[in-house]
């Protein structure tokens, strides 16, 4: 199935892929995408933490999100689709919402490479902390929504995001560390204001999440 993949890398990177793990917290519109990629690209070894199910609002934006899995657990859903993409994958699919106190328990070092998909600021500044204490490689997701252009997307560090409200709190928290050392996938383009609720698109999430994705595996191979 990776035939053209390996045309374009060859069969020894392919290699180093199948033998990484990688651990996404999130099954949402950025980290739908993130195991999508992950596992197009010969991810073999995963493992994916999400207590939400798959709601009526998510239609327009999260890949996972079907009327046939409306009501489901997004776990269960992204855990079928990755073993239909392709039955190899090793995948370990953990139905539960990660609060702060649970990041020490993560063993973060058996993975190499962590993906922060959540909105939780507490438990994001926690995952930061970790990574930084013990050099996990770890990349951020700030906020996605309220974006049209994603155009606007990089892969950047903490430190050099702008326009994010998600991020800019994040860097108060975290104002006494080295946030030059962390990855986060951040869009430039000023929030659209449009009421109370956290409007968004179908492309910046899925951008986002592929762009995550394409960072990993590049890393990997490079």
């Amino acid at each position: 199935m990776f035939d053209r993949l390996v045309t374009l890398i060859g069969e020894d990177k392919l290699n180093v892929i199948k033998s990484k793990k990688v651990l996404v917290i999130g099954c949402g519109g950025v980290g739908g995408y993130v195991i999508e990629g992950l596992i197009r690209s010969g991810i073999e070894n995963i493992t994916v933490i999400d207590s939400d199910i798959v709601d009526e609002a998510n239609l327009n934006r999260q890949i996972i999100a079907l009327h046939s899995t409306i009501g489901k657990y997004k776990v269960e859903v992204i855990k079928d689709r990755v073993l239909d993409i392709n039955p190899n994958v090793k995948i370990n699919a953990i139905n539960k919402k990660i609060v702060y106190e649970d990041i020490n328990n993560l063993e973060l070092d058996e993975y190499d490479y962590v993906v922060d998909a959540i909105d939780d600021t507490r438990v994001k500044v926690e995952l930061i902390k970790y990574a930084l204490l013990y050099n996990v490689k770890l990349i951020v997701s700030t906020g996605t929504a309220k974006k049209m252009h994603p155009e606007c997307l990089k892969i950047t560090t903490l430190d050099k995001t702008t326009h994010d409200p998600l991020a800019k709190k994040l860097r108060t928290l975290l104002r006494h560390y080295n946030l030059n050392k962390v990855l986060a996938i951040a869009s430039s383009e000023e929030p659209i204001i449009s009421g109370t609720k956290l409007g968004s698109s179908a492309f910046v999430p899925s951008v986002g999440g592929l762009l995550i994705a394409s960072k990993i595996i590049n890393d990997f191979i490079e």
